[in-house]
């Protein structure tokens, strides 16, 4: 009995992300309820114990980024990782993404 290739191409994600929206102005008091609700997310998703859950966190409504939202990303990436997930920024302002890049946590191209 021979097995035949998974159809569909190789290293392609084919689930659907679940999805964290980040808006408004974020402050570090907002670091730890933004990791409870990525929490419950990945918790929800049934991701302990499964290969790395994609979670596309939407900055687009992020208002005015600082060092604030370097740190709920920092938070948010470990939260992730700690509760079988994937965190993948997207639609992240530039200064975030300049001021992400020079703390060293720049998403790998």
């Amino acid at each position: 009995m021979s097995s035949g290739r998974r159809a569909g191409l190789p290293d392609v994600d084919v689930t659907d992300p679940l999805v964290l929206v980040v808006t408004g102005p974020v402050g570090r008091a907002d670091v730890p309820r933004l990791c409870e609700e990525l929490r419950l997310l990945l918790r929800g998703a049934g991701a302990a114990g499964r290969a790395a859950v994609p979670v596309d966190c939407d900055m687009g409504g992020l208002v005015r980024p600082g060092l604030a939202a370097v740190e709920a990303v920092a938070g948010l990436r470990l939260t992730a990782l700690r509760h079988g997930g994937r965190l993948r920024l997207r639609n992240a302002p530039p200064e975030l993404t300049e001021l992400l890049s020079l703390a060293g946590l720049a998403e790998p191209r």
